[in-house]
């Protein structure tokens, strides 16, 4: 159940957005019949000691609704308040998303970011209204809305989701508390004019790390999130906070410390055709301690050369990576 009632989401993701949150990704136990809890419990907990106030319960995988319940459930039982728990809606249909917020919010997810199924192709911006609004109003939780090149809406318009439509949704859905913005990227104008037009109504997030420390000097951003930072550890969280007591140059020099961690990151293949590699995902975060172990299928496959420059990326900026050996990622730290 939601900590906070429907009327109340915006007041509450005010206070409670204020941070950095990362992803948080099922693992399977060995013989891939069910949900590991023990590494979902595992990794929210080294979530919290790392220093982020939420992360996301990443649905797109392989697994049923009842193993999502699940592993979602596993989270907030561990959170226990102490970090958010966010619903990620990528499921297969507007009904099967529908059915599957509910099931979140029986397990006491917090908020919900919303996505688009890789079928939904709509044919208008009103369209796309149409399928956010019904998601929206199916839910008591809190909804982060997310432009983004990912979902395919850049023929409709170059931000993906624009402003006009951004508007409606605001006020026509007062469960909407966020606005993830990477609408146009590489291009940041989407992103500089939903700051512009929403900031003082909703929370506005600036997800990518590379661009989050540079304007949050120069514009107020509370919320640094969902995104692939724990490759980084307790880094991001760490500036985060020096970036909101106004130490501007401590933050710009850690900026530049991790440089080399970034460019490995942008050399290794994370997307193709909008749908992230999850699976380095999950072994950028296992460097930091996280649990690692397997994912189950169809999901692409992690190479010795791509490890590598994982690895040596995070040593160069002096992130510390764990000494374990690589093939201890596929078992996991909990295995079952």
């Amino acid at each position: 159940m939601a900590r906070y009632h429907r009327n109340e989401a915006r007041e509450w993701a005010r206070e409670h957005m204020n941070g950095v949150a990362n992803v948080t990704i099922p693992t399977m136990t060995s013989d891939f019949k069910r949900i590991n809890t023990k590494a979902a419990r595992h990794d929210v907990e080294t979530a919290i000691n790392h220093g982020f106030v939420g992360t996301l319960a990443c649905s797109e995988h392989a697994i049923t609704l009842a193993q999502y319940a699940e592993f979602t459930r596993a989270m907030v039982e561990q959170a226990d308040g102490r970090i958010m728990v966010i619903h990620h809606a990528v499921f297969n249909s507007l009904e099967e998303n529908i059915e599957a917020v509910k099931l979140a919010e029986e397990a006491g997810a917090d908020l919900v970011l919303l996505g688009y199924p890789p079928f939904f192709h709509p044919k208008s911006l009103d369209d796309v209204y149409a399928y956010t609004k019904a998601l929206c109003d199916s839910t008591r939780l809190g909804v982060i809305l997310f432009p983004v090149p990912a979902w395919g809406f850049g023929s409709l318009h170059p931000a993906d989701i624009p402003l006009p439509l951004l508007r409606r949704l605001v006020d026509d859905c007062p469960n909407v508390v966020s606005i993830k913005a990477e609408g146009g990227m590489p291009h940041i104008m989407s992103a500089i004019e939903v700051h512009r037009e929403f900031h003082k109504e909703v929370v506005i997030s600036s997800p990518l790390e590379y661009e989050y420390v540079p304007l949050a000097q120069v514009i107020p951003i509370p919320f640094c999130g969902t995104n692939y930072s724990a490759y980084y550890g307790p880094w991001l969280p760490r500036v985060h906070k020096l970036i909101q007591a106004g130490k501007f140059d401590e933050a710009t020099q850690a900026w530049y410390q991790v440089d080399p961690a970034r460019k490995a990151f942008g050399s290794v293949p994370m997307a193709m055709s909008g749908l992230i590699n999850r699976t380095i995902w999950k072994y950028q975060a296992w460097l930091q301690g996280y649990n690692g172990g397997p994912i189950p299928q169809p999901t692409p496959r992690l190479h010795g050369r791509d490890m590598a420059a994982l690895r040596r990326g995070l040593e160069a900026a002096g992130l510390a990576p764990t000494s374990d050996p690589d093939e201890v990622f596929f078992i996991g730290r909990n295995p079952e």
